[in-house]
């Protein structure tokens, strides 16, 4: 039989198994494995076993790792000739409150009709079990038709990555020479807007900065001492006001320090996209699109780093009025990073903008919160347009390669430690209510996902 007709089979048994598999999915989702709660702790050790066993049945050699916080499920197929991936998900779900505003209990998973098709409403279906479970019914039918799993293949499946992923680290320092792999699988993404297929092929990093200006020591009377001492406020305000010039630039030395501009081929792909920047300010009752003068929108929310003022506070913001010079002032400050941009020179430059500013009778202290580099993916590696195919035909869409706003660490974490890059491919839309009370996932994203690992997989063997 030839590859094609292989991979038809495999797609047909998927299509004939969709119903065990949402049983199984349904099943998955029953357990309230959220790990930030200590009081489900037994619950996600409960769905490490539940994944680990349903590995085990399909044939991986898969065991449950233990580490300082919740476990890791690892699990692998025989190696083979082609080229080894790792394939990361992640098990845990986020809390489930305010429970009130759920619809029907959160861990009782439920078929749905909707105006907009099918779907299976819980928590976690879309973040990150219906994900993950997409691959793993990719290899169910794999294996009923080649008669072995796809070689090559580890699975990772995390238990923290909702509360911050604290033994994800460690874990993959110790365990590098058995994790690494030639490319690595993320599903934890989704659809483009418009429900496209898509390939996110860069993420951009964090910087995150907490700034605190003191000067008197207490509060004082406006009209006492105003004009003459100095007020936190009014320096803190100084400094981030001069964060940016008037064409929207980040004025710190040396910020823009590898950043690059995009290449032909991401730019015709994002020009195709054809993103609305008011439409999409519109959802939250915006219309006009702010930032650097020149730069179109989708390079700014996904090429350009940007710098934001995450809340300020100081002095007196009850009710009525109170005519006081705050004794301190203080802000939380973030900065987004695209291309090799370094986290520390971004985090040291802004301290020195900020120092610059600085009247003599005042202090000034910084807390840090998380620093990580942006990740940017080798699209010139053939699995990537091999993907990008794969995803078209499955979809009946033109796939595209796109960039996110946000930081996934775990793909940096990949390339920083295990030397690969990672494609991150996944099937949730955006009105999946992820983190959200009556979150669901649509029974398409569910089975056109297993049909496209399955794809992806032929391509890649």
């Amino acid at each position: 039989m030839t590859q094609a007709g292989k991979l038809d089979k495999v797609l047909t048994e998927l299509d004939q198994g969709l119903d065990e598999a949402l049983d199984r999915l349904i099943g998955f989702l029953r357990i309230p494995s959220i790990s930030t709660d200590p009081a489900h702790k037994a619950d996600v050790r409960a769905g490490a076993e539940w994944l680990c066993n349903e590995l085990q049945t399909l044939g991986f050699t898969a065991d449950i790792r233990d580490t300082t916080g919740h476990p890791m499920v690892v699990a692998s197929s025989q190696p083979g000739e082609g080229r080894s991936l790792l394939f990361y998900g992640h098990y845990d779900v986020q809390p489930v409150d305010p429970l009130d505003l759920w619809d029907r209990p959160p861990f009782e998973p439920e078929l749905q009709d909707t105006p907009d098709g099918k779907v299976i409403r819980a928590r976690g279906a879309s973040d990150d079990k219906g994900q993950l479970m997409t691959f793993v019914e990719a290899c169910r039918a794999w294996k009923a038709v080649h008669g072995a799993l796809p070689a090559g293949l580890t699975l990772l499946f995390e238990g923290e990555e909702e509360s911050g992923s604290p033994s994800l680290l460690p874990f993959l320092e110790a365990n590098a020479q058995e994790l690494s792999a030639s490319l690595a699988l993320i599903c934890d993404t989704g659809l483009y807007a418009d429900g496209r297929p898509a390939i996110t092929t860069q993420l951009r990093g964090l910087v995150g900065e907490e700034v605190v200006i003191r000067a008197a020591d207490r509060d004082l009377h406006s009209g006492h001492f105003g004009g003459l001492a100095a007020n936190p406020i009014m320096v803190l305000a100084q400094g981030l006001a001069a964060l940016k010039d008037d064409q929207g630039r980040v004025t710190l030395p040396g910020f823009y320090d590898g950043v690059e501009e995009l290449s032909d081929e991401l730019r015709s792909d994002w020009d195709a996209l054809g993103f609305d920047a008011e439409d999409f300010l519109s959802s939250v009752g915006l219309k006009h699109p702010i930032g650097e003068k020149g730069r179109t929108p989708l390079d700014m929310q996904w090429n350009q780093p940007t710098a934001e003022i995450n809340g300020i506070a100081g002095g007196y913001a009850g009710d009525g009025f109170k005519t006081v010079l705050p004794a301190e002032a203080r802000a939380k400050v973030s900065f987004r990073l695209t291309g090799t941009q370094d986290p520390a020179r971004v985090r040291a430059a802004f301290r020195e903008h900020m120092r610059g500013v600085l009247p003599a009778d005042c202090e000034i202290e910084f807390h840090e919160h998380g620093g990580s580099p942006a990740s940017v993916m080798d699209i010139t590696d053939p699995a990537f347009a091999a993907a990008k195919q794969a995803l078209t035909e499955e979809w009946g869409r033109e796939a595209a390669f796109i960039g996110a706003g946000g930081s996934i660490p775990i793909a940096g974490d990949f390339k920083r430690m295990l030397g690969m890059d990672s494609m991150l491919i996944g099937f949730g839309r955006e009105d999946d209510r992820i983190h959200s009370p009556n979150e669901k996932y649509d029974v398409e994203s569910f089975a056109k996902g297993a049909r496209s690992w399955a794809r992806i997989l032929a391509t890649l063997r």
